[in-house]
């Protein structure tokens, strides 16, 4: 064989080598970064969440369940090949449409995950709070509940069975969708103590309450109205009435310690039953809160309004602003003029 044809073969084998080369080379480009993720409805994102103790295995299935991949295998030969079932990280990460396994595992091994803007506010219990965490954090209800009645956690805090709600302002915080029911409690501690910042502890003191007893008023007065222009003044009849020694008489301490918060008309036989939160037969504040007070409600009562009005009422219009009065005379004036509209509406409990 020529000198030439020798030339050719080894050419033509090397033109062969470097065809397979670029083709299997092309397959794997194809693999790891041509897009892969394929979200529904044409989204242009959405979030996938890693389960803390997840396996490689139980990834696996959620992908394939919430029909992200357009080709799952092509993810598992790169999620291989860059060790990801050694590197499973919980968390809630951050996936746009058209992304490819190769952006897709280094988000997932980095466990570089979204932060959750959290909110809470109109809750009522610790059982509701419980609730609303959960369905925005990873921290199953009952447990993140389970530890807030833990006495040995209460007290950790300075707190206890009815002041625990304290510890909790109402505001957007950002968490990690994984945090465990012990780091949320600390973060949340770590809020309460910024929030309680000299000057509302000196405005505190100067009304002679310490920062459980502000909020245990506010939460009464959080109840009471959702007109914040008013929350200064019903504050102010509230705080007439320890200084007199009258008793609070709140109808919201009433519902709250009966258990049946959708009582929309508090009648004299609720009166008369006997709870650690019936204010008409307790004189001061009740043990805790009766909410979680928005932080309007708190300010209001560290500044309340000074005036001489020592009894208010909803206005017959139910506009849910209050008429005020100085006497028990005025007072039962503006309340027959309420019962009488409530009547009409034929509301009787």
């Amino acid at each position: 064989m020529s000198a030439g044809k020798i030339l050719k073969r080894i050419l033509l084998a090397l033109l062969i080598l470097f065809v397979i080369t670029a083709i299997k080379s092309y397959d794997i480009y194809k693999k790891a970064f041509s897009p892969n993720i394929i979200l529904s409805n044409n989204e242009k994102e959405a979030y996938f969440f890693v389960h803390t103790g997840s396996t490689y295995d139980s990834v696996l299935k959620d992908l394939k369940e919430q029909n992200l991949l357009k080709n799952l295998k092509s993810f598992e030969w790169t999620a291989k090949r860059k060790k990801y079932e050694k590197n499973i990280k919980p968390g809630r990460y951050l996936i746009k449409n058209r992304m490819s396994n190769n952006e897709l595992v280094n988000r997932l091994r980095s466990g570089k995950q979204e932060p959750v803007s959290l909110t809470f506010n109109n809750i009522r219990t610790l059982e509701q709070f419980s609730g609303k965490i959960s369905q925005q954090l990873e921290v199953d209800s009952l447990t993140l509940l389970n530890h807030l009645r833990d006495s040995a956690i209460q007290q950790k805090y300075g707190l206890n069975p009815y002041t625990m709600s304290c510890m909790f302002i109402p505001n957007t915080y950002e968490f990690y969708w994984n945090t465990s029911a012990e780091k949320f409690l600390d973060r949340m501690h770590s809020e309460y103590q910024k929030f309680w910042n000299r000057t509302r502890e000196a405005q505190a003191k100067q009304i002679g309450k310490t920062p459980e007893e502000v909020i245990t008023l506010a939460s009464i007065v959080n109840e009471e109205t959702r007109k914040n222009n008013e929350k200064k003044r019903i504050a102010g009849v509230y705080m007439n009435r320890l200084k007199t020694g009258m008793r609070l008489q709140a109808d919201p301490t009433v519902i709250f310690g009966l258990g049946k918060l959708s009582i929309r008309r508090v009648l004299r036989k609720h009166y008369e039953i006997d709870t650690p939160y019936n204010t008409y037969m307790h004189a001061g504040l009740p043990p805790g809160p009766i909410c979680i007070p928005d932080i309007s409600s708190i300010d209001a009562v560290l500044d309340y309004e000074q005036h001489d009005f020592i009894y208010f009422c909803a206005k017959s219009d139910f506009s849910g602003y209050h008429s005020f009065a100085k006497t028990l005379a005025e007072h039962n004036k503006n309340a027959k003029a309420y019962q009488y509209q409530l009547n009409k509406k034929r509301i009787y409990k």
